[in-house]
């Protein structure tokens, strides 16, 4: 029986060795990453793409590319979460097909205001925000934005490290969507941060500006793939309430 939501939080743990005889339904996987592409994202851009590898080939490979731990050689699949920054363009274009298809096909004056700013955000503010030549312009931006901040509240964050830090952002909360439906359905994952980048990306054949923002080892936990308790900080000392 799947567990909700409560529950699926609390099962899931970062497993470091999964069992060897029991295999993953593929197709349930698959419904998982599913649920991952329904994360929030900024601007709607969907600046990812979601990797499954089931074949023992590469699976090989990319244990050895994630330095050899257990919870990539033992896994009996891998998800690679991976950022497209670069794809800002037809990301925004796909956007405006699907605006301009919700609100009719119409002249532009007859759109309402909000239709007009909703289609000005993509056909002008997100290309602004998402240009960039060698870092330069977004340097030019910062300094504009900072300017613009000292007699309103503005936007900040347009350089080209933090677009890299909002893209990942976005992945990471659609990785998390994929880990804690796999724990609803009873299976196990580990995210690693310990991998070799550049050979995750000559496995999987990714262009240079793709980036990889996680390497998901799926499985089910072995008695002892689960390295001790759970530890985490008392709550009262992250908590804030204003």
């Amino acid at each position: 029986m799947e567990k909700n939501v409560t529950e699926a939080i609390h099962y899931r743990r970062s497993v470091r060795i999964f069992k060897s005889d029991v295999q993953l339904d593929s197709e349930k996987v698959k419904k998982c990453i599913e649920n991952a592409v329904l994360a929030p994202t900024s601007s709607n851009l969907q600046l990812w793409e979601f990797y499954h590898v089931t074949q023992k080939d590469i699976l090989d490979k990319l244990a050895v590319a994630c330095l050899g731990q257990k919870a990539a050689k033992t896994s009996q699949q891998i998800i690679v979460v991976v950022v497209r920054k670069d794809l800002w363009k037809s990301r925004i274009k796909a956007n405006l097909q699907f605006l301009k298809s919700s609100f009719g096909d119409k002249p532009r004056e007859n759109y309402s205001n909000p239709e007009k700013f909703a289609l000005n955000y993509y056909e002008k503010i997100m290309p602004t925000v998402y240009f960039d030549f060698l870092g330069l312009m977004g340097w030019l931006k910062f300094l504009m934005f900072q300017v613009i901040g000292l007699f309103k509240p503005t936007y900040r964050q347009v350089r080209q490290s933090d677009m890299r830090i909002v893209a990942h952002k976005s992945a990471g909360l659609a990785a998390q969507n994929f880990m804690v439906s796999m724990a609803a359905i009873g299976y196990d994952t580990c995210p690693m941060e310990g991998h070799d980048s550049l050979r995750v990306k000559k496995i999987l054949g990714l262009p240079n500006r793709a980036e990889i923002n996680m390497v998901i080892g799926c499985g089910v936990r072995e008695e002892h793939g689960v390295y001790g308790s759970r530890f985490r900080i008392p709550f009262d000392e992250v908590y804030k309430k204003l």
